[in-house]
């Protein structure tokens, strides 16, 4: 990483703030009239060439200003900020003032978090889901619907409910035409099921032996299994929360309409594509740290590389359950936007821990 002096650290780190303010090419006497730079204009744009040569800072126009190019950004990040304890506090203040969550929907509680970080920090704001490894299976119920319909339903730990409807083999339970057994047939297998997955994760699902069920029950086995592995499969999936999408389309940089149209595209259809720079697999997450922060051309996905993500994990103890993150353009105040990030992942881990 470049290593700067400490009048070329100020320098940036005040290029990059008006820049942030006014999201016009920054030059040297704007620089000392907001910032009170001690010295010359000539001192100034001289520094801010040393910049642009090392390719922090860069002239969209020939007779314009600087602008942070995505390296600077980078520095800035690194090197010159800290996380805004105030705007922390104010985020936490608002979240725990505006939800009351009772423990018993947990997607609800992370869609009301990210409509009100996206509110506070004016980006689009983006939770996921628990998923995979992060969830455990709490108890499993088979209930008789109508006929040979039944619903699985599996309450999982992180106290939210996931059903499938079963439609059962025509023969299953009806000898005589009579499902009065059914309701007993099925209670057993709640039983069973609950039995061998409480405290498992979701591929102990497909790892299921059916050996153990006795002789008269084998014959829902087939329907079961393939409805638990399907249920399985569907909770893997990526989901993610997404608000806020109105707010960040008011900044100058998506002025463009195929810009916007490419970036909402990913936002409802990349959802997959999205979680691993999110850190939802918790394997990358134990070895990074919680924070993340992508900038620019650091992103992978094209429709984001005018753009800067942050994110950082929340969870259950020693489990990660999910991510929290803020997407907006690169000319971001970062200092304000982690620390929203980090106090919105703060107040989600303590919140499902009280009810855990």
């Amino acid at each position: 990483m470049t290593q700067l002096n400490a009048r070329q650290q100020k320098v940036l780190w005040a290029t990059i703030r008006q820049y942030v303010s006014t999201a016009e090419p920054v030059g040297s006497k704007a620089l000392i009239e907001a910032y009170g730079l001690q010295v010359s204009s000539a001192t100034v744009r001289n520094v801010m060439g040393v910049l642009e040569r090392s390719g922090l800072l860069y002239q969209p126009h020939t007779s314009a200003g600087r602008v942070p190019s995505d390296s600077g950004y980078r520095i800035y990040v690194d090197k010159l900020i800290r996380p805004a304890k105030p705007v922390a506090k104010r985020v936490d203040r608002a979240l725990t003032r505006q939800i009351d969550w009772d423990g018993s929907n947990l997607e609800g509680l992370l869609r009301e978090a990210a409509k009100i970080l996206a509110t506070l920090s004016g980006y689009v704001a983006l939770v996921t889901m628990p998923t995979g490894e992060a969830i455990r299976l709490r108890h499993v119920q088979l209930v008789q619907v109508a006929g040979n319909q039944i619903l699985l339903v599996v309450v999982l730990d992180s106290n939210t409910t996931e059903s499938v409807l079963i439609r059962l083999p025509n023969w299953v339970g009806t000898d005589g035409g009579n499902l009065a057994d059914l309701d007993h047939d099925l209670q057993i297998l709640s039983n069973f099921l609950t039995e061998q997955l409480r405290g498992q994760t979701l591929s102990a699902i497909a790892q299921l032996s059916w050996d153990e069920l006795d002789a008269a029950f084998q014959r829902y086995a087939i329907a079961l299994e393939s409805a638990m592995v399907d249920l399985s499969h569907r909770l893997q999936q990526a989901q993610i929360a997404i608000s806020g999408l109105a707010e960040v389309m008011s900044h100058p940089e998506f002025s463009k309409r195929e810009q916007v149209r490419n970036l909402v595209a990913l936002l409802e259809d990349g959802q997959t594509q999205l979680s691993p720079l999110l850190q939802t697999d918790p394997d990358i997450a134990a070895e990074a740290s919680p924070l993340q922060i992508w900038i620019g051309s650091e992103n992978p996905l094209a429709p984001m590389q005018r753009c800067a993500l942050i994110s950082s994990t929340y969870g259950r103890e020693d489990t990660l359950l999910g991510s929290v993150g803020v997407l907006g353009p690169t000319r971001m105040l970062y200092e304000n936007a982690i620390a929203a990030v980090e106090a919105t992942a703060n107040y989600l881990s303590e919140t499902i821990a009280q009810v855990a």
